[in-house]
């Protein structure tokens, strides 16, 4: 199959050049005829011009070739392929000339040749292929006919290179374009008019018998996709994008890219910068463990970590399926990479020792958790044995076999927290921050809230639901939370670990905090379908341990701005570093004998914000670690 289409490929080139060099002879022809006022041409000139069109033709052939006239596809010929003929033609002519010269110095060939010859062929060359797209066009419009009538929302670039290979395909039919710029507004582009602004949609569509929305504005702020989509959904049409700026790989726009509008276009949040000669200094050629590799956020860690080229990338997770799956995503995209595959429980010291003995990492992520706050209350014991002891035996791991820096992944719940999984992460943060003043590792602990799609989060819940033809199902009117995108919050938790010297929270900008019922709405829009007409939304209650709303950083915390826009500096709060391992013992005591009610004095005395207790020292208000 490949061979037949390299072959057809070639014929098609040398026939393209057969053509151009014919009109080479003939334009020579055309150039001596008009000389000679359309008269038959005298014995002496007619020798002059086949000695003349044997010299052009070697020449031209090798400048065409050169200037690639023949890798365009004459279909799509456009304003570089006429500059490409027309740079090919004046070079090729210089030659030319020179060559007559000093090869019989351009006897019985008129001057006048030599201006009409060169003009002749690049009106020929240029002319024939754009009467070949002309006549392509023509056919492609007639048999259009058919195609599903489209409205493109823009008419900028993208819209532009849009609307050029829409017209190339027999399945669609632009018929009209919106852009709220007043100066393009009742102008064409490729001859399909701009009716109006983006309010006007509603309006256009039933005039026009639009099937199809199509966004052609990549860099659209969300609140337009948002008001775009509604317009299109009530009045039942079809709704695609083009790729947002930072997913288009390169400058090319097409039909094939064209996709359903997705909930991270209408909540997720511009991608910021990244320092990536910083980041890539501490993980290039360096041996990264992540832990919780088979997570959400994990397998994007273990993906972007793989990209800075490390030494040696260690995926750790107890969970089988899910390692696999990265494992094997992360051996096709980075086949020269050297992956080990750790199927093991954090909770398991001597695993977790022989992983660090063995392979002696230098960066570790650590983002194994049980973060599904009702679950983790069913289970506090099991919720205190991995949140607070798994990350525990992890960072002394670090310690001990000299690592160079420690990221832990935290969460919003773990500020004034209301439930066990809260409470947990939050005395891992503790932890870190008071081991950062007592070892050579830079522990850092990374904050952010939920992360858009992530498993066991509200959104996959919801698609669930949508599928089952509803009802969504939302525990509070006005409960909030903060959303991110999984690679923005992975691509800052990459960030915080260049920038921690050791024992700092970076807090990670999120926001404006988002209604769970509008993200309800929202997806349901998404789906084709009208909120409380097609799919009902009920109110359940909250759930135990579940809070109105979330928070990012302590009162006492004292958060401060950094050298990264997206990044916040939580101070630290000390503790008593023996006071504190006694009662970690005693949380790891209760944890194991399953006595939950002692188990949660313990987190109380550790966490005083927690369940309103006011058990466990102070922080001392003179011990702060100052981050970078």
């Amino acid at each position: 199959m490949l061979q037949k289409y390299l072959r057809r490929i070639l014929i098609n080139r040398w026939v393209a050049s057969i053509h151009d060099l014919l009109w080479v002879v003939m334009t020579v022809f055309l150039a001596f005829f008009f000389r000679f006022n359309l008269q038959e041409l005298p014995e002496p000139y007619f020798a002059a011009f086949v000695r003349f069109s044997l010299l052009c033709l070697p020449v031209y052939a090798i400048f065409f070739w050169s200037f690639g006239l023949y890798r365009g596809l004459w279909r799509f010929a456009s304003l570089p392929d006429l500059v490409r003929i027309c740079k090919a033609v004046a070079l090729g002519f210089c030659v030319v000339t020179l060559a007559a010269v000093l090869l019989f110095r351009v006897k019985d060939v008129p001057r006048t040749v030599f201006v009409l010859a060169p003009l002749l062929l690049t009106v020929a060359l240029c002319g024939s292929r754009l009467l070949y797209r002309l006549l392509k066009d023509h056919r492609l419009k007639l048999r259009r006919q058919e195609g599903r009538r489209c409205l493109v929302v823009g008419a900028g670039r993208a819209a532009d290179l849009l609307i050029r290979d829409l017209l190339s395909r027999q399945e669609y039919q632009p018929v009209v374009l919106v852009d709220d710029d007043r100066r393009k507004q009742g102008k064409e582009l490729h001859g399909v008019r701009i009716a109006g602004p983006l309010a006007d949609i509603s309006k256009l569509i039933e005039p026009f018998a639009v099937e199809l929305v199509i966004f052609a504005i990549p860099s659209v702020s969300r609140d337009t996709a948002r008001r775009t989509l509604a317009q299109a959904n009530a009045a039942g049409v079809e709704f695609k994008t083009l790729p947002s700026i930072h997913e288009q790989q390169d400058e090319a726009v097409a039909a094939a890219q064209l996709r359903p509008l997705t909930l991270d276009d209408l909540l997720g949040r511009e991608p910021v910068g990244l320092d990536e000669m910083a980041i890539s200094s501490y993980l290039r050629d360096k041996t990264v463990l992540v832990t919780g590799s088979g997570g959400s956020i994990g397998s994007e860690l273990c993906r972007q970590v793989a990209a800075q080229g490390p030494k040696r990338l260690i995926l750790f997770d107890h969970g089988e399926y899910n390692i696999y799956a990265i494992d094997h995503e992360l051996r096709d995209a980075f086949p020269g990479l050297d992956i080990i595959t750790v199927l093991g429980d954090v909770k398991n010291k001597e695993r977790v020792d022989w992983v660090f003995r063995t392979f002696r990492p230098h960066a570790i992520f650590h983002a194994a958790a049980y973060k599904h706050v009702p679950m983790v209350e069913l289970n506090p014991a099991e919720g205190v044995n991995n949140n607070v002891s798994g990350t525990r035996l992890v960072a002394e791991a670090a310690d001990l076999y000299g690592a160079e820096c420690f990221v832990m992944v935290s969460t919003d719940k773990a500020v004034n927290p209301a439930n066990v999984m809260g409470a947990t992460k939050r005395i891992a943060e503790i932890f870190c921050q008071n081991l950062a003043g007592r070892s050579q590792t830079r522990f850092i602990t990374t904050r952010f809230g939920n992360v858009l799609g992530s498993a066991g989060s509200v959104v996959p819940l919801f698609q669930q639901q949508i599928e089952a033809g509803g009802p969504l199902t939302v525990t509070h009117r006005d409960i909030t939370r903060f959303f991110m995108t999984i690679p923005e919050a992975v691509g800052l938790i990459l960030q915080a670990g260049a920038m921690g010297e050791g024992g700092e929270i970076y807090v990670l900008d999120m926001g404006e905090p988002m209604l769970i019922r509008e993200l309800a709405e929202q997806m349901i829009r998404l789906s084709g379908l009208v909120p409380g007409e097609d799919i009902d939304i009920v109110y359940t209650g909250l759930r135990p341990g579940e809070k109105l709303y979330e928070e990012l950083f302590h009162a006492s915390e004292n958060l401060r701005g950094t050298s990264h826009a997206k990044l916040h500096l939580a101070e630290s709060r000390q503790y008593e570093w023996r006071w504190l391992e006694s009662e970690l013992a005693d949380l790891a005591n209760a944890a194991t004998s399953r006595d939950v009610a002692r188990l949660r004095h313990h987190l109380e005395k550790i966490v005083p914000e927690y369940g309103g207790g006011d058990g466990g020292p102070e922080p001392k208000p003179g011990l702060k670690l100052v981050g970078g």
